[in-house]
């Protein structure tokens, strides 16, 4: 099979195209043939080892699994003999986790891995572009135990994550500000953002308007700045913190007693199950800025290096 393995940590250009055994199934593994997949901005974070940290625990010179990639939108070719969820031919979308290997033509995962069947509305790109996105900003928007009719503002608005982020809050009933660029406006509204703000003109906060819960998806803003913004039982979420931000967040949460929430995020299956049934019901659509080939690999890393998609990557297979 073909796949993509990172040479050693740094420029897309350590990225090579490979000829590799097809893998089989063991026991409780399902064989998945990848139609669509994805480069999100922790792939690109892990190909570069940013923050340094990763070194210690992926592998100090480069990943001790090299083919990057968690993102999966394919088909089931094979079973292992005590597998009872899927069938061959089932058609699924998910995570591989910290398993990695999305980057290739094939992959194998075990039997209860962060999948669930494909949405018979979607396309395998569409499907693809969005689990990263849908998982982690449910993650937080949960951590936030977001209501209806709550003040949201979500920063990085035309990101994986914001894009995701504004639909999901958006059904709960949230009144949503998005922070983004101006070229970006139309593309939220049109994904239910009521009010919009170009961060390029405007810094959110010195407009004097209070929120129930802020959402920077992009690592961009200063924590004093938006607890500034906050109500006083509001909630910060941080889903791009490094471990400095995050130790910080935990002292100004201790004195203000605003709540800041960053961390690893928890996929399951359960949201995988829930992201199928609102994309058939027509409440969640997938965003894809980029479509590459999966030999353009290296290419596709150099666009999402320079910060600026709008919704996914996506990667052909």
């Amino acid at each position: 099979m073909k796949a993509i393995e990172l040479s050693k940590y740094g420029a897309p250009e350590n990225l090579q195209i490979k000829e590799l055994e097809k893998p089989a199934p063991k026991e409780n593994e399902v064989l998945i043939k990848i139609h669509a997949t994805t480069v999100t901005s922790g792939d690109a974070r892990m190909r570069r080892a940013d923050p340094f940290i990763i070194r210690f625990i992926f592998g100090f010179k480069r990943p001790r699994k090299p083919i990057l990639g968690v993102v999966v939108a394919g088909e089931i070719e094979a079973i292992g003999k005590t597998v009872s969820t899927y069938k061959t031919g089932d058609q699924v979308f998910g995570s591989t986790g910290m398993n990695f290997g999305a980057h290739a033509e094939y992959v194998c995962v075990p039997e209860n891995a962060v999948l669930a069947l494909k949405p018979v509305n979607m396309s395998y790109e569409e499907a693809a572009a969005i689990p990263f996105g849908a998982t982690a900003s449910m993650h937080f928007l949960r951590l936030a135990n977001i209501q209806k009719g709550q003040k949201v503002l979500i920063n990085g608005a035309s990101g994986a994550l914001g894009t995701m982020a504004v639909q999901l809050a958006r059904n709960y009933g949230a009144e949503l500000t998005a922070v983004c660029s101006s070229s970006n406006f139309e593309l939220v509204k049109s994904l239910g953002a009521n009010h919009v703000i170009d961060y390029t003109r405007e810094d959110f906060s010195r407009n004097g308007i209070r929120y129930d819960v802020i959402f920077d998806t992009v690592g961009k803003i200063s924590i004093w700045k938006a607890i500034r913004s906050l109500n006083k039982k509001g909630h910060l979420l941080l889903a791009s913190a490094g471990i400095g931000t995050m130790i910080g967040g935990s002292f100004v949460s201790l004195f203000t007693g605003k709540k800041i929430k960053s961390g690893v995020i928890k996929e399951t299956i359960e949201d995988m199950k829930y992201f199928r049934q609102e994309i058939e019901a027509g409440k969640l659509k997938a965003v894809v800025d980029h479509t590459y080939s999966l030999e353009d690999l290296a290419e596709a890393h150099t666009y999402v290096d320079q910060g600026h998609k709008k919704g996914n990557v996506v990667i052909t297979v």
